[in-house]
């Protein structure tokens, strides 16, 4: 990328920062809600053919393969299942229409030892984007879920198209059944999977500029990339591990980039050794920090853990249906430091207790500890009520200094948090301070801020430049969208795991995408996230509250969108296989939004579709 594009990157980088730092109260006044909201589910099997003969013995991508071949797809299906949803057509201030999604590298097929795209392959997505004349949503995927396809053993062969954990392994995984390639984020052309990533890109706007022109009008939106952020072991289960951190991308190519990173950064090798406190020679020597030198041997500017970014999540959850707590308040030696943000989603809690019918539990802080001394500080969360205060819980830093092998310092001397009677004190209220662990232990690195803050810079630089190359293909730049994860909405989540915390905002050149599940489906949460970011126009390319405890949870979630200003929401899914596939007895899939699946209340989503396009 040439040096005014990264410079403008960096630019984009620190203005998200800035806001995020800026953005702690809600503006007021309502966002304007856009007429129409497009409701347009993700459909499964929409290029499976209708008249497949013993589909239910065949493999979904046995089925796909073989209805390519002859060229047909799941029209007449899928068109009646919107029906169902709409009847009539499209019309009002609520519009039924529907999500396709295309794996770009399952658009590849090996002719003569070469991949090239099987046109064929492009037919079928053209031909339903023609035939159902509903509105429409196309999901451009090139993430690490765009898998499916023979030519995806031949990328995952090169360490050159994957990201590396910093022993030089690859995160492999699976996440519900699906296959996880942590493929990489760097944008050189020259890498073989962007060759193909991007190749396949550039083919589908080709191909939709020649679609006619009232076809191209009920596409409503493009989502690109899907979810983009960096990767970790584990991938399904461990978003919210604290205590083992091990995080992408220490590849050859990325390591160097992070090191022109700092040069732009700092300008000066002596400016770097002041604020990082190293000792270098030249930026060429720099490491990307990748070791707990609390637990082992290293200098301090090799330090990286869950902390070593000089912060710390307080975080728990608080079940209070009187809403007799006013506030949150986080105490240090006794001192207020913070109000806790609350409304987090904890869909967890929310799962293990019958009591519990909202998923938006959560609270958290994050403590900035990076200049404070050594030493043990008592960390004391208090709810506060107009009658009086109560302590949730309580717990313990301890901030280490030093190099590595060394012990913390000796606990200064502090003031106790004040005695208080216990929180459970109060009937029907139910709580938990999660995080930290007692007497957690830290050590601040400044060069690991670097780090994670040129992760985050990675995951801009990569949706930028898909963006980038969407808008010279052709494509308008008024339906091009990001497809991403909201980390923050999690309260027990890593965020340094996916580094994309900056890759949401209204200054930022694309639409903003971004997924909703549980609580972040429409909460109070999401609603200061929206007004805090200065939303409009935005689309939420995946959605299920799954939620089933209070009937009209998916209905207020998708109105609370509609008020916002969204354009589109992509309930996650309609299936028109699952009745030919599914055999008597089967486990239904708790997502799957149809009107018999109770599950995750998949049935009550599926009634809030209908009601609100009844609008």
């Amino acid at each position: 990328m040439r040096g005014r594009s990264r410079r403008a990157l960096d630019a984009l980088l620190r203005g998200a920062a800035i806001l995020l730092l800026a953005s702690h109260a809600l503006t007021g006044a309502a966002a304007q809600p856009r007429k129409p909201l497009f409701l347009t589910p993700v459909i499964e099997g929409l290029l499976i053919c209708d008249d497949l003969k013993n589909n239910e013995n065949r493999h979904l991508i046995e089925s796909n393969s073989y209805c390519t071949a002859n060229g047909r797809n799941g029209v007449k299906a899928a068109s009646a299942l919107l029906d169902e949803l709409e009847p009539g057509g499209p019309k009002g201030a609520v519009q039924v229409g529907y999500t396709i999604t295309v794996q770009l590298l399952g658009l590849y097929r090996l002719r003569e030892g070469r991949w090239v795209i099987d046109e064929s392959r492009v037919d079928r997505v053209m031909d339903v984007l023609e035939q159902i004349k509903r509105p429409a949503v196309l999901y451009l995927a090139a993430n690490h879920f765009d898998t499916p396809g023979a030519i995806t053993e031949t990328l995952e062969s090169d360490p050159l198209n994957l990201m590396h954990l910093a022993d030089g392994s690859v995160p492999r995984s699976t996440y519900f059944g699906y296959k996880v390639v942590p493929y990489t984020l760097q944008t050189d052309e020259a890498i073989p999977i962007n060759r193909y990533r991007f190749g396949a890109l550039r083919h589908i706007a080709k191909r939709i500029a020649a679609l006619p022109q009232a076809t191209r009008d009920r596409l409503v939106a493009i989502t690109l990339a899907g979810e983009v952020h960096q990767m970790f072991p584990d991938f399904q289960n461990g978003m919210g591990n604290y205590d083992q951190v091990r995080v992408t991308d220490y590849s050859p190519q990325s390591i160097a980039g992070f090191r022109a990173w700092l040069r732009r950064k700092y300008g000066s090798l002596q400016r770097f050794n002041e604020a990082t406190g190293g000792a270098f020679r030249s930026f060429d020597e720099v490491p990307a920090p990748s070791k707990n030198v609390l637990a082992q041997a290293g200098d301090r500017t090799q330090h990286f853990d869950g902390f070593a970014d000089g912060r710390v999540p307080v975080s728990g959850w608080l079940w209070d249906p009187q809403r007799r707590v006013s506030t949150l308040e986080l105490r240090v030696d006794g001192q207020r430091v913070a109000e806790m943000a609350r409304d987090f989603n904890r869909l967890d809690v929310y799962r293990a207790l019958d009591a519990v019918d909202d998923p938006s539990v959560g609270f958290r802080h994050d403590i900035d500890f990076s200049r404070w001394a050594p030493g043990t500080y008592a960390l004391q969360v208090v709810a506060r009520t107009p009658a009086a205060d109560y302590e949730l819980g309580q717990t313990t830093l301890v901030v280490a200094a030093g190099p590595a092998g060394t012990r913390a310092a000796s606990p200064t001397h502090t003031a106790k948090p004040a005695k208080l009677p216990k929180l459970g004190a109060l009937a029907g209220v139910k709580s938990s301070l999660d995080l930290p662990k007692t007497t957690q232990q830290v050590l601040f690195n400044p060069l690991a801020r670097d780090w994670n803050s040129y992760r985050s810079w990675q995951v801009n630089a990569f949706i930028a430049r898909f963006h980038e190359v969407a808008r010279a293909a052709g494509l308008p730049a008024d339906k091009l969208y990001s497809h991403q994860i909201v980390v923050r909405v999690n309260s027990t989540w890593n965020p340094q795991f996916f580094a994309s915390d900056a890759s949401v905002g209204a200054e930022l050149p694309w639409k903003q995408g971004f997924n909703t599940y549980g609580g972040a489906a429409g909460s109070t949460w999401t609603a200061r996230f929206v007004r805090e970011h200065h939303l409009s126009d935005y689309g939420v390319p995946e959605f299920h509250p799954q939620q089933w405890k209070r009937p009209d949870a998916a209905r207020k979630a998708l109105a609370l969108h509609q008020q916002l200003g969204a354009r589109f929401v992509s309930p996650y899914y309609l299936s028109v296989i699952a009745d030919r596939n599914l055999k008597t007895g089967a486990t239904l899939n708790r997502m799957e939004i149809r009107p018999n699946n109770t599950l995750d209340g998949s049935d009550q989503l599926f009634r809030a579709i209908r009601e609100m396009a009844a609008q």
